[in-house]
């Protein structure tokens, strides 16, 4: 719940945008007054789901408009650093889909704009808020499997969606297909991972590449107290897939969850954990998925901005970054990448 209305001014209307105003319409006292469309398709959608709100072809002839206080970015990876700066030079609050940039740079320049502004941004990496997945690192929290020794994360899918324009298979626009979705699990894998502190090196391997955008990617990171964590995408299976398996110390948690989409409505899932030499447990999960995460982590995010405060900073959200551009570079030169400290 929030304490006072969230204007909003949505910045996109594709077909995630449009997830944003779906759930954007299940939290109290919040209401999308101004929409940024992309294109003629986006706006005619604008015009049906979001009648009341005013409609742009211009994002900063919206942002010149006015008559909001949070900015939700849903546009194409490559101006998600532009159109955030942009909204924080109006000293607003941004509400910002991940990446949070493509390259450090775009990174950096989101960074130093929040320093100068009043206004406040928070990353999606929504997985943190889920029954599932945030309940993974709250059990490594607890010490319920003491130190964490291994991780490893998969995700087996269909191919991604093309997106307006064909953006996502456009490597100028989308960055990677690291930065798409692995980008997700890095985050995840380095939270769950708090205590070994920042991972020191990234190996990683690929194939199927199409121009600099590759299918099936694995990545190993290590720590320099020896933990590791093995990650791989394939994004030529079917259905989507997602597997945790982690050891610590002293017991160890499997979790997965399986839908025909991303964006199912009834998906399977289960989370397991064993504690020492307890026997093995189920962890009740009410539901999870992108969809219901979605709209929990919109909610905190214009809870936190409200309370001055933000659920996943710029400079926390820019680590994710820096590791898949590190596995980008070992892919392409074929040797390990140390991680700056």
């Amino acid at each position: 719940m929030t304490t006072k209305p969230t204007r909003i001014a949505l910045a996109g209307f594709g077909a995630w945008g449009q997830m944003h105003a779906r759930a954007i319409a299940n939290i109290d006292d919040a209401e999308i007054v101004s929409v940024f469309c992309h294109s003629e398709r986006s706006e005619q959608a604008a015009a049906e789901h979001l009648p009341a709100a005013e409609r742009f072809s211009d994002y900063h002839a919206m942002l010149e408009n006015g008559g909001f206080n949070v900015v939700d970015v849903t546009v194409p990876n490559d101006v998600h650093a532009q159109y955030a700066i942009a909204a924080l030079e109006r000293d607003s609050h941004v509400f910002l889909e991940k990446p949070l940039g493509i390259t450090l740079e775009q990174c950096d320049a989101v960074i130093a704009a929040n320093q100068c502004s009043t206004g406040l941004v928070a990353l999606n990496h929504e997985l943190r808020v889920s029954h599932q997945w945030r309940a993974v690192r709250e059990r490594i929290a607890a010490g319920d499997i003491g130190d964490v020794r291994y991780q490893h994360l998969s995700l087996y899918r269909h191919a991604f969606r093309q997106g307006s324009g064909g953006w996502r298979y456009d490597p100028a626009r989308v960055g990677s297909w690291i930065l798409e979705e692995l980008v997700h699990f890095f985050d995840l894998v380095t939270w769950y991972a708090t205590e070994n502190g920042k991972p020191a090196r990234v190996t990683a391997y690929g194939n199927g590449t199409k121009g600099n955008l590759t299918d099936n990617f694995a990545t190993v990171l290590e720590w320099d107290d020896g933990a590791v964590a093995v990650l791989s995408q394939c994004l030529s299976g079917f259905e989507h897939h997602t597997l945790l398996e982690i050891g610590g110390t002293d017991g160890g948690l499997r979790t997965w969850w399986s839908g025909a989409l991303d964006r199912t409505m009834h998906p399977d899932f289960e989370l397991k954990l064993k504690r020492g030499t307890a026997e093995v447990e189920t962890i009740e999960i009410p539901k999870s998925g992108e969809v219901f995460e979605l709209e929990e982590n919109l909610r905190a995010a214009f809870a936190g901005f409200h309370e001055g405060r933000s659920i996943l900073s710029p400079a926390e959200a820019r680590i994710a970054v820096e590791i898949c551009l590190a596995a980008e570079e070992s892919f392409r030169r074929g040797k390990p990448i140390a991680l700056t400290s």
